[in-house]
């Protein structure tokens, strides 16, 4: 951009008919900080008939952006009424930045929408955006699909060690906050428990409440909660930060399958440890019953642990192991799913954890009442 000039002219322009071409003419000093023409008070001379429009602005002084945003309101212009623009009489950077501006591409949303759209138009974009998202989740899934096929047959291509990795992030990595959370949830199911149950003498009851509800349903679910918090939300701002930084697009430039390189060793490092950690979690919820049944209740331990085993039977084991089975492969799926259709940038880096987050808890507890349905349909 040409240095400031202390007696530098004002900027004008002005328009040159001949025949089927215009030339605009700029001259002066364009700049935010002087007045300068406005491109609505010259859009009038870009009339229909008009086939080519020339630039020469070899005597403009000097120029910042609002040259810039005047050009690029002209291009746009001519780009939507067919008319050919040659911007070669321009300063050289004057005509790098505007071929650049038309290069890129608007992001989608950055211009705020002033016109008010039909309500049944709406309603068919929402309809046609589900459809394209669940082709593209069917899609997504389908391709996992084939890579755990591929890994039955030994045929998958990703680092094992990739896998061990994930195996200790998810699982023992994990250990902590899950402990702290089911000790607390198995306190508060004994405590509120012990409350009913001590209007009618049957106290030692307490016990098999805590150990059915941790070891059927609310282990698993609380488990689950807290992976999709920790670990979905991990795989999609992973994964999510890949793309950003382009290393998805090197894997397939490098013939490396994405699907089966980055998301296999994390669905199965989910679900492998996830119903371990859900049998862990059972434990210390019934530790969490045990220490109000022994401190509140006067239950002796021993008395309180065979209530528990006598009321726990391996039909409600399994249970629990297959609710915890199949939370940790959609916390999977959702967090390597968000993280795989991330954007470019930081902002959809969280906007895919976030999604990620939501869509594995919903996931759990919609698979919960299915699964819920299903096993009382059998008599289980």
């Amino acid at each position: 951009m040409p240095p400031l000039e202390a007696n530098s002219a004002p900027a004008r322009c002005a328009f040159e008919r001949a025949g089927d071409r215009l030339i605009l003419r700029c001259a002066g000093s364009w700049s935010l900080h002087e007045k300068h023409p406005r491109f609505a008070e010259l859009a009038g001379e870009l009339e229909s008939g008009i086939a080519r429009l020339e630039i020469e602005g070899r005597e403009v002084e000097r120029w910042d952006s609002s040259l810039l945003s005047f050009l690029l309101q002209l291009a746009n212009t001519c780009r939507e009424r067919k008319i050919e623009l040659d911007p070669s009489g321009l300063p050289e950077g004057a005509q790098r930045l505007l071929a650049l501006s038309l290069e890129v591409e608007e992001r989608g949303g950055a211009r705020r929408q002033t016109t008010r759209s039909n309500p049944l138009a709406a309603i068919g974009g929402v309809v046609l955006e589900a459809q394209r998202a669940t082709m593209r989740a069917l899609a997504f899934l389908g391709d996992v699909v084939i890579s755990l096929v591929r890994f039955a047959t030994f045929r998958a291509r990703f680092r094992r060690a990739d896998l061990w990795t994930q195996l200790h992030a998810t699982g023992a990595g994990a250990l902590g906050i899950v402990a702290l959370i089911n000790v607390l949830v198995g306190l508060i199911l004994a405590f509120v428990g012990s409350m009913q149950l001590r209007m009618f003498g049957a106290e030692i009851y307490v016990a098999s409440l805590v150990g059915i509800s941790m070891v059927r349903v609310m282990g698993p679910i609380m488990t689950g909660i807290i992976l999709a918090g920790r670990t979905g939300a991990a795989f999609a701002a992973q994964i999510g930060t890949m793309q950003v930084n382009e290393e998805v697009d090197a894997l397939e430039t490098m013939g490396l399958p994405p699907n089966e390189y980055l998301v296999l060793p994390r669905v199965l490092s989910l679900a492998i440890m996830t119903p371990l950690l859900c049998l862990y979690a059972d434990l210390l919820g019934i530790l969490g019953g045990l220490v109000v049944g022994v401190a509140m209740l006067g239950i002796g331990p021993r008395q309180y642990l065979t209530q528990t085993f006598e009321s726990v039977g391996l039909d409600q084991l399994w249970i629990g192991l297959v609710h915890g089975t199949i939370f940790g492969v959609w916390i999977a799926l959702a967090g390597c799913y968000h993280g795989m259709r991330c954007g470019r940038s930081a902002s959809a880096v969280g906007q895919a954890v976030t999604s990620a987050v939501v869509s594995g808890i919903i996931g759990i507890v919609v698979a919960t009442a299915i699964l819920t349905l299903i096993f009382d349909t059998l008599g289980l």
